[in-house]
């Protein structure tokens, strides 16, 4: 699991991000999943581009540079939608609301750190 802060904002995103990073892992995603929790996510690197067809419920979507900096943020991104960004390394798959409340922007650092 990994730990993801918001440096800029000094706010938590969540503290129980999966991590999908090969192709079997990014392939299934979210779908399995009816929701998320608060604190609930996954991590999607190499990605710049994510599609929620066949998915139960709404997500908020961070894209993300090597560097881990927020490029775009897609609050509330509905099932059976496509967002994109192609000067994304990385994208972060949050519990909706998730943006809003944490005032997270573009241009916004983020922190990384695996649990145990």
């Amino acid at each position: 699991m990994i730990k993801v802060w918001n440096r800029t904002r000094d706010a938590m995103l969540g503290d129980r991000i999966g991590h999908a990073g090969d192709s079997t892992t990014r392939r299934e995603g979210l779908l399995k999943r009816t929701g998320l929790n608060p604190g609930e996510g996954l991590y999607i690197v190499p990605c710049e581009a994510v599609h929620c067809f066949f998915m139960k419920f709404t997500i908020d979507v961070l894209f993300l540079d090597k560097k881990k900096r927020v490029v775009k943020a897609v609050p509330s991104l509905k099932p059976w939608r496509i967002s994109a960004c192609f000067r994304a390394h990385s994208v972060l798959e949050l519990p909706e609301g998730t943006i809003q409340a944490s005032g997270t922007v573009k241009g916004d650092e983020l922190e990384f750190t695996r649990e145990a």
